[in-house]
């Protein structure tokens, strides 16, 4: 088999490597087969299957840390809710077997998340592999075809790519990452840019690909060829050799080449991901998530504990600066010690982040007042920022809770459209902006990031993209206000210059994408960067913004990019 397929490369460099083709077909257990008369030990046997499924996914959260380590353990607490259990127990006293019953209580939860859309629609698939893995325990077979045991690295083709399946994979194991469906901010995307492997979404005809079919994928490019030539291929390790040489050989902090600076931050969800950031020359921390905190527990974390937990990263950077997010809740990520929000029928555009802080003001200031004293023993410089604003009053409401906690800068998340349309009136509130571009595109597009068929929407160089994260820099500058990116965005480094020309004062990011931004702002200037941008803008799509902004940027040939 030979020729190429197109898709959208999510995660930049060369792999190269035979094909294996994931295979996750799960029929679904007959529907006319009742259990053997025992209801009590049917039951036993269906609610043990959940519960060796959440451990396992919990086990392997904890091991692989980071981006996928908090996808797994968001999973591990799907297969626990105790509303699933209740109806695989109801089901089985109704006659289903073990199986069926775990199937169709998770055909349930699965019809309200499609129906809601948005962050959970983009759950749907979460939910599915967890029901997979629970029919595989009970029907005693693996939930996927096994990875190859040779020591040649191979490229891991499949329809989609489940977390608990990815996430404790190394660049020794796999070459690359190539599948039909997913997106840009897709938990594939995702996973592999933590771990700096190439990738390649939404690419149809994938599966097609005969297991063991040399494959030679560009997660820049989006291109994959099938049996390339040794020319092909050793011309794609040669430069992937070059760019690695090139990244190596600018260190220090980010700055263009005419001396402006642009703080180069991690993202981070705990203090599991500290040792990625400061490895890969992290000055600080742009996205501190403090989800990890609060889910999946029958009580708030007490003050105590939270302190401890922020502690611990502001003392990793001495001198830097650390912006916590707030709680971001709600939606796909509920509180079990918290009472469930009134009907919504669209979570998504319901009470999540700020506005069920507002809900319940104990737990934010609780919060604030943990950060507070975290801050007070350190030297880091601490910046607070809230999540889903979308007012000047929400602005006000936050920077007021934080100065009434003792905390010295209040910032807010540009991730709603009218918070960048109304950019000024939020700047005369709050100390600084943070753009999300990932939550930004998926309200200013009406797209759901999991839905392959939208990956388009969510090309992070869309021009209207662009002309909101502009709106959001020119209203932060006209207060004299700092605004950064933390969305995965700033991780391109191409968009990376872009970014800044459009204002961006500093770029938060997976920590294995710093080097490639730091390398691709430190050849080109300021003016460079400006003109990038203001090309990209001018644009009528994605395809034509990037390239317009490419004749502006020549440093980038130099490093493979």
């Amino acid at each position: 088999m030979s020729g190429t397929l197109q898709g959208i490369g999510v995660s930049p460099g060369a792999g190269f490597g035979p094909a294996h083709v994931m295979s996750r077909a799960v029929p679904p257990p007959p529907a006319d087969v009742p259990h053997g008369g025992d209801a009590g030990a049917e039951r036993d046997r269906a609610l043990l299957a959940l519960e060796r499924v959440a451990a396992d996914l919990q086990e392997r959260g904890e091991r692989a840390g980071g981006e996928g380590g908090k996808i797994l353990q968001a999973q591990a607490l799907m297969a626990r809710d105790p509303g699933l259990s209740d109806g695989v127990a109801e089901l089985v006293r109704a006659g289903k077997s073990a199986a069926r019953a775990v199937y169709e209580g998770f055909g349930r939860y699965r019809s309200m998340l499609a129906e809601a859309g948005g962050y959970l629609g983009a759950r749907v698939a979460d939910l599915d592999d967890v029901r997979d893995r629970a029919l595989a325990v009970l029907e005693g077979r693996p939930v996927a075809d096994a990875p190859p045991a040779g020591a040649e690295p191979y490229v891991l083709v499949a329809r989609d790519l489940a977390p608990a399946d990815t996430a404790l994979l190394s660049p020794d194991q796999v070459a690359a990452f190539v599948t039909e469906e997913g997106g840009p901010t897709s938990h594939t995307s995702i996973i592999a840019r933590a771990m700096g492997v190439p990738a390649v979404v939404a690419c149809p005809g994938a599966t097609a690909v005969a297991p063991g079919t040399p494959v030679l994928a560009d997660g820049s490019s989006g291109l994959v060829r099938l049996a390339p030539s040794g020319e092909e291929v050793s011309a794609a390790r040669g430069a992937a050799a070059a760019r690695r040489a090139a990244l190596a050989a600018v260190t220090g902090p980010g700055a263009t080449a005419d001396g402006h600076a642009v703080p180069l931050l991690a993202n981070i969800g705990g203090p599991q991901d500290l040792a990625d950031a400061l490895e890969h020359g992290a000055e600080g921390v742009g996205l501190y998530r403090t989800e990890f905190l609060f889910l999946g527990r029958a009580e708030a974390p007490s003050a105590e504990e939270q302190e401890a937990a922020y502690l611990e990263v502001l003392e990793a950077f001495p001198g830097g600066q650390v912006v916590v997010r707030t709680l971001d809740a709600g939606a796909d990520k509920p509180l079990a010690f918290l009472p469930p929000p009134g009907e919504e029928p669209n979570p998504a555009l319901g009470e999540r982040g700020i506005r069920l802080l507002r809900l319940h003001p104990e737990v934010m200031e609780t919060q604030l007042a943990a950060l507070a004293r975290a801050a007070s023993r350190s030297t880091a410089v601490l910046r607070v920022m809230a999540p889903m604003v979308a007012t000047a009053e929400e602005a006000a409401l936050f920077a007021a809770a934080c100065r009434e906690a003792g905390l010295a800068s209040a910032g807010v998340m540009i991730e709603v459209p009218s918070a960048a349309l109304r950019a000024a009136d939020l700047a005369a509130e709050a100390d600084f902006f943070s753009v999300g571009t990932n939550d930004l595109a998926q309200y200013a597009f009406a797209a759901d990031r999991q839905v392959a068929a939208l990956a388009a929407l969510h090309d992070a160089w869309q021009p209207a993209l662009l002309d909101l994260v502009a709106l959001a820099a020119a209203g932060a500058a006209g207060r004299d206000r700092p605004c950064g990116v933390c969305g995965e965005a700033a991780g391109d480094p191409v968009l990376a210059c872009v970014l800044v020309g459009l204002g961006a004062a500093s770029l938060s990011m997976s920590a294995p994408a710093l080097p490639a931004v730091r390398a691709a702002l430190a050849r080109h200037s300021r003016e460079q960067c400006r003109l990038a941008a203001r090309a990209a803008r001018a644009a009528a799509s994605p395809a034509q913004a990037r390239d317009a902004a490419r004749a502006h940027l020549p440093g980038l040939s130099g490093l493979g990019l």
